[in-house]
């Protein structure tokens, strides 16, 4: 294959040489033996399917176009097929660039999202729990797999924090999808317990983790101080009679994460060591990127109004997003899962971003 794309040559020459080698490892009926690593080697088989097609694709284009122009030399009715092909050529060059940029080592990776209420009391703990009202509702219409992890509702409803899993079903890469969702996102409507009728803002934080698998991350028993607990629900009434919640520390880092979803202190113990491997991932991209002055976009660490990257108008049906100037009037549809078209436009601009900065 000789694509001449003028953009990243010895990068495509690395990725088609790595799939040929990965086609030959899922051909090996051993390497099948490892379910885990069957998976990992076919995600990242079918992640680089769409280079090595449009590469093929190119190939062909020019190698048409050259014929159609030497033919056009001697027959004008060419000329016009020519003239097509050489759209077709600037068309796929353009594809294979984007296709090319540097990606995210964590975009083909499942998630675990969590949302967690801020400021605006009662109010805020409702918009969390219509934040994962729409995340679950998304999963549903691309046919990913969700897993509530832990949650502590409010009194009132809706919940203090949540956390949940979402898992794809074939090859596609949620992180890719959805990382673009971390930061503060606000709410500006009249709250439930509010008479007077006047519109109150309040926020909610949300913080999309790529999901660790073990050989990612190494988590040390000896780092690890576990505490149980008697699960609680709304207003503090134990929801079980047994010590069955969970709460990790990880010594080193600090971190603590909890588990009370499940019945049994084993479920819950493992639900906790998932989302503490993700968090650690989290924390190891972000200090690497950080010495590498990577320009990847920031989780918001805090709820605060002002750091919103999302606003959700009720009165006016509005949704904007103030990283990329996305303003849409379906904000009921937006909630019911149609998240499509503000992701794409983030994507979009996230994709920009990246040609500017090799151009």
């Amino acid at each position: 294959m000789s694509s001449s794309t003028g953009a990243g040559s010895d990068r495509l020459a690395g990725l088609l040489a790595e799939h040929r080698e990965l086609e030959a490892e899922l051909a090996d009926p051993a390497v099948h033996a490892d379910a885990a690593r069957a998976r990992r080697l076919g995600r990242r088989y079918a992640q680089l399917a769409p280079v090595v097609e449009t590469a093929r694709a190119l190939d062909a284009a020019t190698d048409d176009l050259a014929a159609a122009r030497e033919l056009a030399g001697e027959d004008p009715s060419f000329a016009a097929e020519a003239e097509e092909l050489a759209g077709s050529v600037g068309e796929l060059t353009g594809r294979l660039t984007e296709l090319l940029l540097p990606k995210d080592p964590d975009d083909d990776k499942d998630v675990i999202l969590e949302i967690k209420a801020g400021e605006g009391g009662a109010e805020s703990a409702l918009f969390a729990g219509d934040l994962l009202r729409m995340y679950l509702r998304y999963a549903e219409r691309r046919g990913w797999a969700t897993e509530v992890l832990d949650a502590v509702p409010a009194e009132l409803g809706g919940y203090k924090d949540v956390a949940v899993a979402i898992k794809s079903r074939t090859d596609e890469g949620i992180f890719a999808r959805l990382k673009f969702e971390a930061g503060v996102h606000r709410v500006q409507r009249v709250p439930v317990t509010e008479s007077q009728g006047r519109i109150h803002t309040s926020a909610a934080g949300v913080l999309v983790l790529p999901e660790a698998e073990e050989v990612d991350v190494s988590v040390d028993p000896n780092d690890l101080r576990i505490d149980v607990f008697r699960s609680s629900g709304p207003g503090g009434q134990s929801v079980n009679t047994t010590d069955s919640a969970v709460r990790i520390t990880h010594l080193p880092s600090g971190i603590v994460v909890s588990s009370q979803n499940e019945k049994s202190q084993l479920q819950n113990r493992e639900s906790a060591l998932r989302v503490l491997r993700s968090r650690l991932l989290a924390a190891a991209r972000e200090e690497a990127a950080a010495t590498a002055s990577d320009q990847r976009r920031s989780q918001v660490r805090t709820v605060d109004r002002s750091e919103r990257v999302r606003t959700y108008n009720f009165a006016e049906n509005r949704i904007a997003d103030h990283r990329v100037g996305f303003k849409a009037h379906n904000l009921d549809q937006v909630l019911d899962g149609d998240l499509d078209p503000v992701l794409d436009a983030l994507t979009a601009a996230a994709t920009a971003e990246l040609l500017a900065a090799g151009s």
